[in-house]
């Protein structure tokens, strides 16, 4: 069975080596790891999507990753997106394959690329214009700031940030449960939100 670790580990030559062998020794086998943030502080949060046979306690890899030093498990979740981490750059050869429908295939992409339950587009006077399937019915317009940044969550503990596509359009996108989006992961929500604005226009 699939599931998606993010842990934040020193940024020093040896910790995934020490974190893969960790992951190992409790039962895990891992497909793909894709670094999110490095930070100043000399740490760096990583994604790590792993395979967890049958009788293998999600816990006890939890468990194996926190024993090491400098090592945090931030969130352990299945991960039922087909087992692929979907890279910015594929993301962005998806929005190009059909510019007329690059805001909509933005959407769609944006919770596979980001490990999301769901995504939507929001006009101002519109109310959702385009979602999946897993979205809420009733979204309101948030004006934006930046180019992205994180939204309020709400009692059911979802996690959300949003992108400006236009001055009346923006995309939000949730996450049941967590991780907070990093500031990392809002300045690549923001650049392929501008990047989808951009390759739309006729």
């Amino acid at each position: 069975m699939p599931f998606l670790l993010r842990v934040e580990l020193p940024d020093v030559p040896g910790s995934l080596g020490r974190l893969a062998s960790a992951i190992g020794v409790a039962g895990g086998d891992i497909e793909a790891i894709e670094i999110v943030e490095k930070r100043p502080d000399g740490t760096a949060v990583d994604d790590v999507l792993l395979e967890v046979p049958g009788g293998t306690m999600p816990d006890s890899i939890v468990s194996a990753c926190n024993a090491l030093d400098g090592v945090r498990v931030v969130w352990i979740s299945r991960y039922a997106a087909g087992g692929n981490l979907f890279l910015d750059l594929e993301a962005v050869e998806e929005l190009t394959a059909n510019p007329e429908e690059a805001l909509d295939r933005l959407v769609e992409l944006l919770p596979v690329t980001f490990r999301a339950d769901w995504a939507a587009r929001v006009h101002r006077a519109q109310g959702i214009v385009y979602a999946t399937g897993a979205a809420p019915e009733e979204l309101d317009f948030v004006e934006i700031e930046g180019r992205a940044e994180r939204l309020e969550a709400e009692g059911d503990v979802t996690i959300y940030a949003a992108a400006r596509i236009s001055g009346n359009e923006i995309v939000v996108i949730g996450r049941r449960g967590g991780p907070d989006f990093l500031d990392s992961e809002l300045a690549r929500v923001g650049h392929l939100a501008g990047l989808a604005a951009t390759i739309a226009r006729p």
